[in-house]
């Protein structure tokens, strides 16, 4: 069943990569031929036109994703542990839920489901802790062909119900709370507050944890026990399109408005399984463990729907890799014998921190395989990881992938790839990546810098912004028309090996998670003393990047420290705690250009430590803010 067959040498690689160039049709047909089960085969491959955006594969296909992830195995691998659930608190029990029970879990959540009224093309949102009915739920949309939404469940309840408005949401699914090590997060409350402006929302479905006391709007809320107490086993999977919907994934854009990114059934999947399959040469058997949030697409692509369609053994986490103890990690590891370990940068850096005792006390011998995700990883960090957690002995799959790609798109395939620190490696089969220069000319040749963009459509790629199909247009396909500008910037070594340097529009990436600086720029200027913010991303040790805020005020605040407590709760109210500035600097001006625009680039330049080199600033409306901000730094660091 495992596509990773097909690829067992560099050679191997070299071929597959050249024949997806040759004929991509032809490529991932094959693919979906042998690897997927159908209800119906497409009359026609993939049809597509980029400058409009418009991208369909499989057409006119019938299928149905929780066939492919759950009953096909159902036979010859029934009793064999799909999901391993590890809980926030070791001294929980864990649970290993085979495929049998994971089949029979669905079809109840999937009948409750339909038991409240939610039929195909519904949206529903998922609001929940990394618990196993996350997991039911989310397949038991699928299985009913509905279109689940999930939101990480550290954002906040104004967050919650943007989300849930733009998608017009039927269904809110949530818990009493969540633990996340020795915090409690009070999901429900946080919910109730989201709600007050959430006129779709038709029932809420309340699983307990915590325990905490959460209180129950009378003909709308239900306890997920009350709810599924009656439901059978038994749920026929709806039949669906290749193009239908799966779910909507809200992304922050360079916008203060999340883009809610849809992704179709046919092509995720696929793109999904392969690349799970091809990147982590995954072998039968073997226990594999995503250290991600379903609420983020790497639990959506490599906690469920990639690792289920191969018939894999994942694994699913509820805590924080710091709670016990910064030895968690490598207690689960050694308890369930892991092979394959995927994680983010974040986390190795500030893992790297630990005392090594809580490294060399477990028994890492089982893996053979580590991951990264979310970022780039520096050498450092990347050195540490092999050495300590590999032993010298485990490939590292860098790997560079977005929540609109759906899947890996440029990564090592382990044991396969020859490795290079910082570097995600070589496109997949399947990805045509190139380099763009500013005025819009590809850059051919090795060892080459410019902005990195596909020419080609993948089967996992998003298919729209929900709702809003011209901003996807714009987003994605105007800066190079007929191409998908990604938004990040890269170097080409001279054996054509991509390193990402970054981004180049106004998204940053916080311990792998993007977040938008308008949105957080809009939080900041809802405060009453605030005229405007400027916010940029700067190097952090731990967290790869920081934010930090430039505010100008109106008028200066009675207390300094009042005022950034009162920031920050804003922004932790109106978009989540991740999302909360490192550094806030008060500023008599922002410099900007004769048009207005404020000048970011030179912003980041001060957040990251510069102090010259700006290059030349004469042309500012106001060159004169530069240095005053550099003083007022200066000022605020003595």
């Amino acid at each position: 069943m495992s596509t990773s067959s097909n690829i067992k040498s560099f050679s191997d690689y070299q071929d597959a990569y050249n024949a997806s160039l040759r004929n991509p049709e032809s490529f991932w047909s094959s693919i979906a031929e042998s690897d997927y089960v159908w209800q119906k085969k497409w009359d026609q491959v993939c049809e597509f036109d980029l400058s409009k955006a418009h991208v369909r594969w499989f057409l006119n296909a019938k299928l149905n994703i929780t066939e492919n992830c759950i009953d096909r195995h159902l036979t010859t691998r029934g009793d064999q542990t799909a999901i391993i659930w590890e809980p926030n608190d070791p001294q929980e029990k864990a649970l290993e839920i085979s495929y049998s029970q994971l089949s029979q879990e669905v079809n109840r959540t999937a009948n409750m489901l339909k038991s409240l009224g939610v039929k195909k093309g519904d949206r529903v949102c998922l609001y929940m802790p990394m618990i196993p009915e996350l997991a039911y739920a989310v397949l038991a949309c699928a299985r009913i062909g509905a279109i689940h939404s999930v939101v990480f469940a550290g954002f906040s309840a104004k967050s919650l119900a943007d989300r849930i408005n733009d998608a017009s949401c039927k269904l809110l699914i949530t818990a009493d709370g969540g633990f996340r090590g020795a915090k409690i997060t009070a999901l429900k409350a946080i919910a109730d507050d989201a709600l007050e402006n959430c006129p779709s929302i038709e029932s809420v479905v309340v699983k307990r944890r915590t325990g905490t006391d959460v209180r129950m709007k009378e003909g709308r809320d239900l306890w997920w026990s009350d709810a599924i107490e009656s439901m059978t086993d038994i749920c026929p999977p709806e039949s669906m399109d290749a193009e239908d919907p799966l779910f909507i994934l809200y992304t922050s854009g360079s916008t203060g408005k999340p883009k809610g990114m849809v992704h179709s059934t046919a092509g995720y999947m696929v793109y999904a399984g392969y690349t799970f399959s091809t990147v982590f040469q995954y072998e039968e058997g073997d226990v594999y463990w995503c250290t991600a949030d379903i609420g983020w697409i790497t639990g959506h692509s490599y906690i469920l729907y990639g690792p289920l369609s191969a018939g894999a053994t994942s694994l699913m986490f509820e805590g924080v890799p710091s709670y016990p103890d910064l030895g968690r990690f490598w207690d689960i590891v050694d308890k369930y014998k892991v092979n394959i370990f995927y994680t983010a940068p974040t986390a190795i850096r500030a893992l790297a921190q630990c005392d090594m005792e809580l490294v060399h006390s477990h028994d890492l011998s089982s893996l053979k395989t580590l991951g990264t995700v979310g970022e780039p990883i520096n050498e450092e960090a990347w050195n540490w990881y092999s050495e300590n957690i590999g032993k010298g002995r485990c490939p590292i799959v860098d790997s560079w992938w977005q929540t609109e790609t759906g899947g890996m798109m440029i990564s090592p395939i382990s044991g396969i790839t020859p490795l290079k620190p910082t570097y995600a490696g070589l496109p997949l089969p399947g990805v045509q990546a190139c380099l763009m220069d500013n005025e819009g000319n590809e850059i051919n040749g090795m060892g080459a810098e410019g902005r990195l963009c596909i020419k080609h459509p993948w089967p996992g790629m998003a298919r729209t912004i929900y709702g809003d199909h011209q901003r996807y247009v714009e987003t994605y396909f105007s800066e190079y028309p007929s191409m998908y500008f990604t938004g990040d910037g890269s170097r080409r070594d001279a054996e054509g090996y991509y390193r990402i340097t970054g981004r180049v529009d106004d998204v940053v990436i916080v311990s792998g998670h993007n977040l938008g600086t308008a949105e957080i720029e809009n939080a900041i200027d809802e405060h009453p003393l605030v005229a405007e913010a400027a916010v940029v991303g700067y190097p952090h040790s731990i967290k790869g990047n920081a934010i930090f805020a430039f505010v100008q005020c109106d008028e200066p605040p009675d207390n300094i420290e009042d005022f950034r407590s009162e920031v920050l709760n804003l922004v932790s109210q109106q978009i989540g705690p991740i999302a909360k500035p490192e550094q806030i600097l008060l500023v008599g001006a922002l410099p900007k250009t004769r048009s207005g625009k404020i000048m970011r680039r030179i912003l980041r330049k001060i957040a990251a430590g510069e102090r010259s080199e700006f290059g030349d600033i004469s042309t500012l409306l106001n060159p004169e803010a530069v240095n005053t901000i550099l003083e007022d730094l200066q000022a605020t660091n003595h």
